[in-house]
């Protein structure tokens, strides 16, 4: 036999079907035909194959309960924990004391991790919009304590004063 045949009858032995489509379908040009009927046992045989392989194993029901409730457990927990992150990135930015509102800094998992980062992420946002820094009057505004009270006036005592 030659050596085309040879090779011909081993892919026949691993792919039933597919040796005649080797062997007799090809055209004078050397491209394959597939004959249809053909075609369809292949994706039988294939569609076995396919469904031998995916076919689920059953647990017991208690044990995919379990399951269940431990995965609602872990995703509460997760949720838990992202939300304590956004509190935690709030917290650093109103330390800062750059922002009025500490909330106009959006939420960024790298600001928890480098300070630097999360400085420069409020001094680019203060550079885009300036309004949203901290307004605190400082030295004398006119209100509040301004020392101590005016004495009363007292007509004995500017007498006691002249004498």
């Amino acid at each position: 036999m030659s050596e085309e045949t040879t090779t011909t009858t081993e892919v026949a032995d691993q792919f039933p079907g597919a040796g005649k489509l080797i062997e007799d379908d090809t055209t004078e040009d050397g491209v394959d035909q597939i004959d249809p009927a053909e075609s369809t046992d292949l994706k039988s045989d294939q569609d076995r194959d396919l469904k031998s392989q995916s076919d689920p194993e059953t647990f017991p029901r208690e044990a995919v309960e379990d399951l269940r409730k431990e995965n609602a457990k872990y995703r509460k927990r997760a949720g838990q924990a992202d939300e304590l992150a956004q509190r935690l990135h709030t917290e650093l930015v109103r330390a800062t004391g750059r922002l009025a509102d500490p909330s106009d800094l959006p939420f960024d998992e790298d600001h928890l991790a480098d300070a630097v980062k999360m400085v420069a992420a409020i001094d680019e946002l203060l550079d885009a919009k300036p309004h949203l820094a901290t307004r605190k009057p400082s030295g004398d505004v006119g209100q509040g304590n301004r020392g101590g009270a005016p004495q009363p006036v007292s007509l004995l005592q500017m007498l006691r004063d002249r004498a």
